[in-house]
């Protein structure tokens, strides 16, 4: 198998603990839209990105423990990071240009604790 053919994309899932809230959090705060899904699980789509979010109840059976990240890279953080702020999501002090990693970066956290980062090479 030619590996560099076979692979298409990867979508990550995020832990959610009320999907229908989520999706209204993640419309309004990060431009993401809903394009499939019930209580249990769905997808959102922005542009050519998509992720889904997957229900846990959040016990001890089906722990929710946040901490997952997802990190977005784009071309130009600028706009983004106009969005962002417009939107409420996240401060204008939040934006990081030149990391020690070489990096331009701005992130957030949504209700689960997941943490999304929009990333640029610098």
């Amino acid at each position: 198998m030619n590996t560099a053919s076979a692979a298409r994309f990867i979508v990550p899932v995020l832990p959610s603990l009320d999907i229908e809230r989520d999706l209204k959090w993640y419309e309004k705060y990060a431009g993401f839209r809903r394009v499939f899904g019930d209580s249990g699980y769905a997808g959102l789509v922005r542009e050519n990105l998509e992720f889904h979010l997957q229900f846990h109840h959040g016990n001890e059976e089906d722990p929710i423990t946040g901490g997952s990240v997802m990190k977005i890279f784009v071309a130009d953080i600028k706009p983004y990071f106009e969005e962002f702020v417009e939107r409420g999501t996240i401060k204008p002090e939040k934006l990081r240009m030149n990391t020690p990693w070489g990096t331009h970066e701005f992130g957030f956290y949504d209700l689960n604790d997941n943490a999304i980062f929009f990333v640029q090479d610098a």
